[in-house]
């Protein structure tokens, strides 16, 4: 063997594993609910083999993994009240490795688990996002904190109420850090700063731009028409800003009541969103002239309309968008296909309530509020499922993940993993 193939031998095997399959964010890993991973199926008569399944005490957070640890938020009592709590559990296994209290917040205000038809649901809902060696959350509070990855010692922290002029919202804040390049963006600044980015190794505003009134949706990152763009679903509607400086590249109006929750979904040149409690849902065109980028509606509905989400966010795939349309639906809510361009639903499924999908290669892999994970084929002719197994008890209004051939979803009561790799499938 030649010296230089030796050597190249030498470094590939110091080389650390990549861990490329990983699900780092709440929107996955291109942060927009899908993953190039495929899932096998189908399935054996009692559903993909259980890796294990731990506690997860109340909350409506998803697990993010990266790195062989997985992260979410639960409610755990410390110092004589309910706080709300970072834990890290190893991938693997689902043993906890470490937790991290970041402070009480706002329960029994209508949202407690144990109401009929799968009501309910009390605790923390945002979910943490990794990268670099840090982790990081936003607090129902609107405190944003860094912690490390193997130790869970905090590292930085940002009260954005204290420190920004925040304005909270009700039932506190629900959306999740945004992790792009080197920025965490979040939203829920005062005038002039209601929209910022911090550095990820320091916390300090890298910009703050911006008077706009959250809401409880998570921001999406995506390039449009050759332009990277942050997408943020506030009280006056869509506005996408420039990550690298904060600017405005394009708004536009949409109507805000009670709670705004699901994140916008991005199809090629086209956004989609919607909101419950009687507003409806909106695609919309963005165009270029020059340098400027414009919106242009293609269509609107109103009230609680078949296409409207309550917080349920849809995946895009191939002009189509799949996911849980229903309003207050619990435990019966339809799955639906919609065509982005129209608004016009292809079909509907009943049974899944207020759940969750991600698009995993081809298919839709959707977690019902009752606990059932089925994979459901991606296409506009007509509802298919693959396979279905009860996972979970207690009520999922999180999302379910999938990162290296694991399966991490979680209820108010229980979280699980699931094997769905190729070795598992039934033949």
């Amino acid at each position: 063997m030649n010296n230089n193939l030796l050597r190249s031998c030498l470094l590939l095997a110091a080389a650390p594993l990549l861990h490329a399959a990983d699900w780092p964010q709440y929107r996955g890993p291109n942060v927009d609910g899908s993953t190039a991973e495929k899932i096998s199926t189908p399935w054996p008569a009692t559903g993909p083999k259980q890796l294990w399944k731990s506690p997860t005490t109340d909350g409506l957070s998803s697990f993010t993994v990266s790195g062989g640890t997985a992260f979410t938020l639960i409610l755990r009592a410390a110092e004589g009240a309910p706080r709300e709590t970072l834990v890290a559990l190893e991938a693997a296994t689902g043993r906890e490795l470490w937790a991290a209290p970041l402070g009480t917040m706002k329960t029994g205000d209508g949202g407690q688990d144990g109401a009929p038809n799968n009501n309910g649901g009390d605790g923390p809902r945002s979910t943490p996002s990794v990268a670099g060696g840090r982790v990081f959350v936003t607090s129902a509070k609107l405190v944003v904190a860094s912690f490390d990855v193997k130790s869970g010692q905090p590292v930085w922290s940002r009260d954005l109420i204290k420190e920004h002029a925040g304005r909270n919202i009700s039932w506190q804040n629900a959306a999740s850090p945004l992790l792009e390049g080197k920025l965490v963006i979040v939203g829920g600044g005062g005038p002039g700063e209601s929209l910022l980015a911090l550095d990820q190794a320091t916390g300090q505003p890298v910009w703050k731009a911006h008077d706009e009134k959250i809401t409880h949706a998570t921001p999406v990152a995506a390039t449009i028409l050759g332009q990277r763009q942050i997408i943020f679903f506030m009280q006056s509607g869509l506005v996408s800003l420039n990550p690298a400086d904060g600017k405005l590249l394009w708004k536009h109006p949409f109507r805000y009541n009670v709670s705004t929750a699901a994140s916008p979904v991005v199809g090629g040149d086209t956004v989609f969103c919607a909101a419950g409690y009687g507003v409806g849902a909106t695609g919309v065109k963005i165009t270029k002239e020059g340098d400027t980028l414009k919106a242009t509606e293609l269509w609107r509905t109103q009230g609680n309309h078949p296409v409207a989400n309550h917080w349920s966010t849809p995946v895009h795939y191939q002009g189509h968008l799949y996911g849980m349309f229903s309003f207050k639906e619990y435990g019966t809510g339809p799955m639906k296909c919609v065509e982005l361009a129209t608004g016009k639903v292809k079909w509907q499924q009943p049974g899944f309530g207020a759940g969750q999908v991600i698009l995993a290669g081809d298919s839709i892999l959707a977690l019902a509020d009752n606990g059932d994970l089925a994979v459901v084929e991606a296409s506009p002719a007509a509802f298919k499922e693959i396979s279905r197994a009860k996972v979970l008890n207690g009520k999922c209004w999180s999302t379910p993940v999938l990162a290296d051939g694991r399966v991490y979803a979680r209820s108010t009561k229980e979280g699980v993993c699931l094997d769905v790799s190729s070795k598992t499938a039934q033949r």
